[in-house]
């Protein structure tokens, strides 16, 4: 996986430390780090001072502190440091401290590479925190088990471990490790380039960090989306967020995680095919990383640098970073890395003609990949998706039926207080009374049923009466005229060329009749059938993309840009079909009023609970009267577009109606000469999901 794994960061208060290590400390470390530590060393120089034992939990706990901060620096500290607490911790039955020390002991493995003793130093270090109740120690060490599986390329088990997390998460109500779980999921997804599934996930971290409410967490989420944006080709988005994600690591000195988001950056630019200023980011990176032990996170640089170089036409100097970065994968047995190393090598050695080396390579990147890509990671992947959906229909079926539960109920109280009510009378009147009312109520019954016959059949007429209207007005014209030119054609009155210079003409009109019996047909269902609305979660970026390919060459007639600002996760709970016809008509009636070397804009906002979609035009926007009465169900407004185009009247009644049975409303903002914009909402789509590590 190209991203970093999520790892709790441990905040200091009174943790562990050695005097004796002293030794490993080097001045030339970044401040923030050396400061710290000289901080955790003087903390136990008073402990000494003050008479504290060893075996004492204070000095235990302190002692594994500087052993954590020392990974980045000298990891054989860390060992050291780790090995000493766990024998000081089981001599004095310090169950806390020995379960830490073999989680230190596990991540001084892990960066060794040697995935199997970090597994079972961390089921050790679960085993104890179980025994003494302590979740917060056993989340962890579930997650940094799963993590290692990760890196083996064991995605199948990786996934196993975080579901573990995430169900013992929600249980203690651990918000901060059910977004590091939920985030680790996503990078799973990531991996097998699933990244619809992905930023599904992502969106519920971003959810429960805004909850948690740590710059810093926030930062490193944006780190690995912007990682995440980067492999999607969405730049811009990736560029935004690494951008944010440095400016709070710089500020609050997380170097390992700065030069990580440095790194990152170096490869937007490396997308963006600015080989310069990529290699600036990277040698940024670089230079943290000349004070930082960390192979992992080094080995994306040095074949993000090898990259660079290579697409600079450096060949040599690609080749000894894509080495360098061959080894440490080798080294650490990352998998993912050697994958990486030996696409670059084999392009290298290829390029230079030494064919028997690149295949050597080539046959290196294919074993590998079908290592990371086999079933069985696809398979869980694949089923915690579906399970998801399924959890999710299921609890959408539960809120369903306690809402028809509680109206049953509600119907329930409401017949059995009318029935009390009604014997009341009946041991207060008579029969006769009885019978009469009976007759009063079945008399009301029979005229409100007139009335409302009456009504729908005044709506039929009117409905038949503009359709008549309309295909008299807007639909017989372009046809006689159509009619007229093959006339005169066919008797001899027009030549070929003559008759072939209004075929573009013939064109456009025969578009406009298809368009408007296309609403035509819609709106007389709705008024004359009823159309049944059938909501589900609708992609309504796909909508606009394929009503954006059927108008472009409307809009290329008129030199019209067509620009889409939909994120791929502007999902609503709508009928697709209905919100096909509402983005057609809002985008051809931009079109049909929208000048030359115009431009029509669809874009979305996202609120708390529905979208705000719009359609903006720079075209010649309509004064206060033509706004009053654009939507109107009771009269047809029909104007003539920029280029004498034709409508119907019917699209923005059509797409009012739809709407409005979609939960949602539409309004107006225009002025003259201008432009308008035309707004409506729908709500968000019913989506839950969860996890992370």
């Amino acid at each position: 996986m190209n991203r970093r794994i999520l790892l709790i960061r441990k905040k200091f208060l009174n943790f562990p430390v050695l005097l004796c290590v002293f030794v490993f400390l080097q001045i030339n470390q970044a401040n923030a780090q050396v400061s710290l530590r000289d901080s955790i060393l003087h903390e136990l120089g008073n402990l000494k001072l003050q008479g504290i034992k060893k075996s004492d939990t204070l000095y235990i706990d302190t002692m594994l502190d500087l052993a954590d901060e020392q990974r980045y620096f000298v990891l054989d500290s860390l060992y050291i440091l780790a090995k000493e607490a766990l024998s000081l911790s089981q001599q004095s039955g310090y169950l806390k401290g020995e379960s830490n020390a073999f989680t230190s002991l596990g991540t001084y493995y892990s960066d060794k590479g040697k995935y199997d003793t970090a597994i079972k130093n961390y089921k050790n270090a679960s085993k104890i925190a179980d025994e003494i109740g302590n979740s917060t120690l056993k989340l962890s060490n579930i997650n940094n088990i799963a993590g290692e599986y990760g890196y083996m390329g064991d995605y199948a088990l990786a996934l196993k471990y975080y579901l573990q997390g995430i169900e013992l998460a929600e249980n203690v109500n651990a918000k901060i490790m059910l977004s590091i779980i939920t985030e680790n999921i996503a990078n799973l997804y990531i991996s097998q380039k699933d990244y619809t599934q992905a930023m599904i996930f992502y969106t519920k971290v971003k959810s429960l960090n805004e909850e948690i409410g740590d710059p810093i967490i926030m930062a490193e989420t944006m780190s690995n989306m912007a990682s995440a944006y980067a492999d999607m080709n969405n730049l811009e988005l990736a560029m935004y967020n690494v951008n944010n994600s440095i400016r709070i690591f710089e500020d609050k000195k997380i170097l390992d995680w700065l030069a990580y988001a440095y790194e990152i950056k170096g490869k937007i630019y490396l997308k963006q095919e600015k080989y310069n200023w990529a290699m600036y980011w990277y040698r940024q990176s670089e230079l943290l990383h000349n004070d930082l032990n960390d192979d992992r996170s080094e080995i994306p640089l040095l074949n993000g640098i090898a990259k660079a170089n290579l697409k600079l036409n450096k060949d040599s100097i690609s080749e000894v970073y894509a080495k360098k970065a061959m080894g440490l994968s080798k080294k650490i047995a990352d998998i993912s890395g050697t994958r990486e190393c030996a696409e670059i090598l084999y392009a290298i050695n290829k390029k230079k003609g030494d064919f028997k080396e690149a295949l050597t390579y080539h046959e290196l990147y294919q074993k590998v990949s079908d290592t990371l890509s086999r079933n069985e990671n696809k398979k869980g992947l694949t089923m915690l998706k579906t399970k998801i959906e399924y959890d999710q229909q299921k609890e959408l079926l539960i809120l369903e039926n306690e809402e028809a539960l509680a109206k049953q109920w509600l119907y329930l109280n409401i017949a059995l207080f009318l029935l009390l009510i009604f014997l009341g009378i009946t041991l207060l009147i008579r029969k006769n009374a009885r019978i009469q009312k009976a007759l009063n109520k079945e008399l009301i019954s029979k005229q409100s049923d007139l009335e409302k016959k009456e009504e729908h059949l005044k709506e039929l007429n009117e409905t038949k009466n503009k359709l008549f209207s309309i295909i008299g007005h807007d639909l017989r014209g372009p046809i006689g005229a159509f009619q007229g030119l093959i006339k005169l054609f066919k008797e001899g009155e027009m030549t070929k060329d003559e008759f072939l210079g209004f075929v573009p003409k013939l064109k456009s009109d025969i578009d406009h009749i298809s368009f408007t019996l296309n609403n035509l047909l819609s709106w007389g269902q709705t008024q004359m059938n009823g159309s049944v609305t059938k909501p589900r979660s609708t992609d309504l970026k796909h909508i606009v993309l394929e009503n954006i390919a059927l108008l472009t060459e409307i809009a290329n007639s008129k030199s019209i840009k067509l620009i889409n600002r939909l994120d791929d996760n502007t999902l609503t709970w709508s009928d697709s079909d209905q919100m096909d016809i509402v983005i057609r008509n809002l985008i051809s009636n931009a079109l049909k009023f929208t000048p030359k070397n115009g431009m029509v804009t669809i874009g979305a906002i996202e609120k708390t609970k529905h979208w705000e979609i719009y359609v903006r035009d720079n075209g010649i926007g309509m004064n206060e009267e033509t706004m009053g009465k654009i939507f109107s169900k009771s009269q047809t407004h029909t104007s003539y577009g920029t280029n004498d185009e034709k409508g119907t009247g019917l699209g923005l009644s059509l797409c009012k109606e739809m709407i409005e049975k979609n939960n949602g409303i539409i309004w107006v903002n225009s002025a003259l000469n201008k432009g308008s914009s035309f707004y409506f909402t729908l709500p968000k789509a019913v989506k839950k999901y969860k996890k992370t590590a």
